[in-house]
């Protein structure tokens, strides 16, 4: 089994060879409506700064389904965005460009039906992290299948743990006895590269799910079921903080469902490899200017528009 083909670094490059400069004639229609599925009693953190993060990077509308109890807080965080009760019956989840479930979702009864809405009735571009890949990854809610077969393309944003309780959820336990050859090659080989025990499990969670994988961490890796590999080039230590992947669901979901000036959008792997890019360059940012020990979550959202100017200009 042959996993690492075509393998790149994501650059400075990748992202200017995928996002265009804006059409002046744009408006906020066209640079993408955008919903998020996050936010629960006493996790209104997560969602606030996927939202942030969907906003600096260029999301024309983003609107956010929370219980009303929770308004208040969303409201007076991101005034930018706006709230709708999570009455799926009453919305049409297919009028978004692109969708992004669960930074701080909690994983309750409601959590869990949410989650197998969204999975069944939306077709567009979504992007999964947290608690949405948590509930995923419990064999007795069965959506481990529903999110291979789904329409529309998907983006995942696991870190290790995540990735590891996502396998043990999938199919993939039943399969190791019959690729322990491959096991040793890769133990063999991480030996010499410890990334390369990344990149495996990064490739067999997108064979998995049938998405594209943003499997976080330092380079983050980024891959696709056609087997294509990206390493992330920005980042640092300081971003291994409380808050950082939500602000990258975000960004990635922002980025996705922006029309460009030829009126195309980014697909899933464009999305995924130009917003770890852009998260990272934020932290590197922050961190010149900040240090990194005191860098925290909010800091990535602030200097995220520069680090957007810095790399397309």
């Amino acid at each position: 089994m042959e996993f690492f083909t075509n393998p790149c670094m994501i650059t400075a490059e990748t992202v200017k060879n995928r996002i265009e400069r804006r059409n002046r004639e744009i408006h906020k229609g066209d640079c993408g409506r955008i919903l998020l599925v996050a936010g629960s009693e006493g996790m209104m953190g997560a969602a606030i700064l996927a939202a942030r993060g969907a906003l600096r990077s260029g999301a024309g509308l983003v609107q956010m389904t929370l219980p009303k109890e929770l308004f208040p807080i969303a409201q007076t965080a991101v005034p930018e965005a706006t709230c709708l009760t999570r009455a799926f019956q009453e919305l049409d989840v297919n009028r978004y460009d692109a969708i992004a479930v669960g930074p701080g979702l909690g994983t309750n009864w409601e959590s869990v039906e949410t989650v197998k809405h969204i999975l069944y009735d939306y077709h567009g571009s979504l992007v999964l992290d947290a608690d949405a890949l948590n509930i995923i990854a419990k064999p007795k809610y069965g959506l481990f299948p529903v999110l291979r077969e789904r329409q529309g393309e998907t983006v995942i944003t696991p870190h290790m743990g995540e990735a590891r309780r996502l396998l043990d959820g999938s199919d993939y336990a039943a399969k190791r006895e019959k690729m322990k050859g491959t096991y040793s090659q890769w133990a063999h080989m991480q030996q010499a590269d410890p990334a390369v025990d990344r990149k495996a499990m990064a490739h067999i969670l997108a064979e998995e799910t049938g998405a594209v994988v943003a499997l976080k961490g330092a380079g983050t890796i980024v891959a696709t079921l056609e087997g294509q590999t990206y390493t992330n080039t920005t980042g640092n230590p300081g971003m291994a903080t409380g808050g950082a992947g939500d602000v990258l669901t975000g960004i990635i979901a922002g980025l996705w469902g922006q029309k460009m000036a030829s009126g195309s959008r980014l697909d899933a792997m464009g999305a995924a490899v130009c917003g770890v890019y852009l998260h990272g360059l934020s932290g590197d940012l922050a961190a010149e200017k900040l240090g990194e020990h005191g860098l925290i979550a909010g800091d990535l959202v602030e200097f995220l528009p520069v680090a957007m100017k810095n790399t397309l200009t």
